[in-house]
């Protein structure tokens, strides 16, 4: 019988198989004793390739939405038996070992592959006592020196559970790409109805505003045991990084939306503790590397992943390390600090590490993931005034020019920033001088919409500030993702839309498409 990769990845994700492992008798692993239900309801997936491996993830649930944060489990560690085969039968294992799913970590499972070839698919699975996960599929990166084909990534951000269904998140499996980058909100901190989308919300969050480290755990474990998210997961390896939603909206630094001490917002200290609890729930629930395992407060997330020659990801963050957002935040008039050489929305490592990143590159493609609207993006057409968010990088001017003047310096071939956040697709083209009209474009950028953030939305296909702000080239404001085809010669972005999200199964299309041709700054409308 042949069976599909489709049919393996997305038909009956979480339906643990009560099946033996080729090759591993069913002594050899020991078995939960008292459970009696799948403990693989929360998926699996990979992320983070490389040329000779990648991780593998999984977290054990019984009960996602136990109020404790643990899914039900029993209060110790539990093994779990891993492996990777080169085939989607898992016929032709390659490597399997066994890891440990600790309490501490909510039974989560992060193995870091090493030894594999460079450049391959992949499929993983994983057992725990009589329970088999679903098979999943990944990649290795090509090797430093190759130049790869082709490379399909999809990206995405913004999945508010209770503003809609994760369709475009199925749609993206189906689409089969070979990476995708998930670019912030994976999740959302609010309690129910604290967020209402116009025309109502069509589900619920369960539990209070996220505040401690049970809260953070119960809402991960919410998202991941959608199927369509799962679907996603089990495509493709992921890269991932935060935006604002993860901890608290819109925070900086140490600095909270607000002064709520329910909310642990009050004080500093008490805003770290919060923070704490959710960058250890965003660890255990993503695959992420064990070396990105937080220190308290603090974690690590900006990085970077070479796609052989063809493309560097420069994964970035633009909230631990950033200046408060100026005038209180949201859009404002006429902010000259804005403009203050001192203002930082990386902070002075990560924006060095980045510069250093440019200087370095070999690379066709230098891509930044990142979270917010990088290119400026005025609401005022009278000259005299400009009104700005304060929130994305036009509430740190000088810290975009420093990064985009240091793409153009190093001689970057091809600079291409990706955004979330604004719930909206956009396209432009960048410039270091956006209030000189001669100044040349020097990058383009691609903004995705959200998956569900906003609810269903409209097709309006037009922005009346793009009549001066000439630089921005396409607007829409219908849910969705974007796909990409990047290689030597150029990357095609397609801008995936849905007709609606407020019900399951919406039809997927693209509304536009996109190329950047290799060193040929800025974007062309595909007919």
């Amino acid at each position: 019988m042949t069976i599909s990769r489709r049919s393996l990845l997305t038909a009956g994700l979480g339906a643990g198989l009560v099946v033996a492992v080729p090759g591993v008798s069913n002594a050899a692993v020991p078995s939960l004793a008292g459970l009696r239900t799948d403990p693989f309801s929360l998926g699996i997936a990979s992320g983070e390739p490389w040329p000779d491996g990648f991780v593998i993830w999984t977290r054990l649930a019984v009960d996602p939405l136990a109020d404790d944060g643990l899914g039900g489990m029993p209060s110790r560690d539990v093994p779990v038996e891993w492996e990777v085969a080169e085939d989607e039968r898992m016929a032709r294992v390659v490597k399997r070992g066994v890891a440990i799913a600790s309490i501490g970590s909510a039974h989560s499972v992060h193995v870091e592959l090493r030894g594999l070839q460079p450049g391959r698919e992949y499929f993983y699975r994983f057992r725990s006592g009589r329970y088999i996960s679903p098979v999943g599929r990944t990649l290795t990166s090509p090797a430093p020196h190759e130049m790869p084909a082709a490379l399909a990534m999809a990206f995405a951000s913004c999945a508010q559970y209770e503003h809609g269904f994760f369709t475009a998140y199925k749609s993206m499996a189906e689409d089969q790409p070979d990476l995708v980058l998930h670019l912030g909100d994976y999740q959302y901190e609010y309690k129910k109805d604290s967020y209402v989308v116009g025309g109502g919300n069509v589900r619920d969050h369960d539990g209070p505003e996220t505040v401690t480290l049970e809260n953070y755990r119960q809402r991960h474990a919410q998202y991941k045991a959608d199927a369509d998210l799962q679907a996603a997961h089990a495509i493709a390896p992921w890269l991932v990084v935060w935006d604002d939603h993860e901890v608290d909206n819109n925070w900086a630094d140490e600095i909270p939306e607000n002064q709520d001490p329910a909310q642990l917002n009050d004080t500093a200290a008490h805003f770290r503790q919060r923070r704490a609890a959710a960058f250890q729930a965003y660890y255990e629930n993503m695959p992420l590397r064990p070396s990105a395992l937080p220190s308290g407060a603090d974690m690590t997330i900006y990085r970077r992943v070479q796609w052989g020659r063809l493309a560097n990801f420069h994964m970035m963050d633009t909230r631990q390390y950033r200046d408060d957002q100026l005038a209180g935040d949201g859009w404002k008039k006429n902010i000259m600090e804005r403009f203050d050489e001192n203002r930082s929305i990386t902070g002075a490592e990560q924006e060095k590490w980045l510069l250093d990143g440019f200087k370095a590159s070999e690379a066709r493609w230098d891509v930044l993931g990142q979270q917010v609207f990088f290119a400026e993006r005025d609401r005022a057409q009278a000259l005299d005034v400009d009104d700005v968010s304060m929130d994305g990088w036009d509430g740190y001017a000088a810290s975009r020019r420093r990064i985009t003047q240091g793409w153009v310096d190093a001689g970057v071939r091809n600079a291409v920033v990706l955004t979330g956040d604004v719930h909206r697709h956009w396209a432009g083209d960048l410039k270091v001088d956006y209030k000189n009209p001669d100044s040349p474009v020097v990058g383009s950028e691609l903004v995705c919409s959200s998956i569900t953030s906003g609810g269903n939305g409209s097709a309006t296909a037009t922005d009346v500030t793009m009549a001066w702000n000439q630089h921005l080239k396409f607007y829409n404001d219908q849910r969705g993702y974007v796909n990409t085809k990047i290689t030597k010669d150029s990357m095609r972005a397609d801008f995936r839309v849905l007709d609606y999200v407020s019900t399951a199964g919406s039809e997927v299309r693209t509304r536009a498409s996109f190329d950047i041709v290799d060193t040929v700054p800025g974007l062309q409308a595909r007919a």
